[in-house]
């Protein structure tokens, strides 16, 4: 089993609920992205869209124009690219510029080209989350008898839909929404069964760097106090070997994988 890979976290956008600004120009996401590569970053993962909850939508053209020149960029430095979008037109522009992963948290559901343009781009990878609606009402959606298994099926029906577009299953990894539509007690539930969403079978990805309900948990309101929070569960992920980590900081999650590696000989 290869070791869970970091997908580190660039958010070009001014207002992400962790890093929000910190990164908002290309200079400034360029020198990010260079921390991240000399870290031992398996994946960046470049988004231009915040997706926190109660955020706003961003148009087209305003995604695309933080996105792409960064997108462009970091390939010409050699390191493996995904983009964050829910538009198929924004993802078919980062592919056109090297891309190599499209990180749609939607699943699919917010735009109904995005399954046939993965069919057409054989050797990209598709990361589907599962959705319930946008982040402006998304909390609202929060309603589960088994949290669990409602994730699960909901997974695997939007992998029924894309698969129908003619994707193949070989570029599907599975995201169960940590944070999205769900409360605390949801995010827990569905971390504790992963076993269970692994069983679709295919390679699973977490997201769950600094949100809110590790904050509850710690009384930590500040999202860069919930990074030791953060770092406890990639451990426990890489020791289930998930797939993979998405991550707001990139050297700690590698230093925790590699302990479980050890520990693994």
């Amino acid at each position: 089993m290869a070791r869970t890979l970091v997908m580190g976290i660039l958010n070009i956008t001014p207002d992400s609920f962790a890093d929000g600004g910190k990164h908002y120009g290309f200079e400034s996401a360029i020198a990010r992205a260079k921390e991240m590569i000399s870290e031992g970053v398996d994946i960046i993962d470049v988004g231009g869209e915040s997706t926190r909850p109660g955020a706003e939508r961003v148009s087209e053209e305003v995604e695309r124009e933080r996105v792409i020149p960064v997108i462009t960029e970091l390939v010409e430095l050699g390191v493996s690219v995904s983009v964050d979008t829910m538009r198929a037109s924004t993802a078919e522009a980062a592919i056109g510029m090297g891309a190599t992963y499209v990180n749609d948290v939607s699943g699919g559901l917010a735009d109904p080209e995005m399954g046939k343009l993965l069919a057409r781009n054989p050797s990209v990878q598709y990361i589907l989350m599962h959705w319930r609606g946008h982040s402006k009402n998304m909390n609202d959606l929060a309603s589960y008898e088994d949290v669990v298994a409602e994730v699960k099926q909901e997974l695997d029906d939007r992998v029924i839909s894309m698969l129908k577009t003619g994707m193949a299953e070989e570029q599907i990894i599975l995201d169960p929404g940590i944070g999205f539509a769900k409360l605390p007690i949801h995010n827990w539930d569905v971390l504790k069964g992963i076993d269970r969403i692994s069983l679709l079978g295919y390679p699973i990805l977490v997201g769950a760097s600094r949100k809110k309900f590790l904050g509850e948990l710690l009384g930590a309101n500040s999202p860069d106090d919930r990074e030791s929070a953060t770092i406890a569960l990639t451990t426990l992920l890489a020791e289930k070997e998930i797939w993979g980590v998405r991550t707001h900081s990139v050297k700690p999650h590698r230093d925790a994988i590699a302990v479980v590696e050890e520990m693994r000989k």
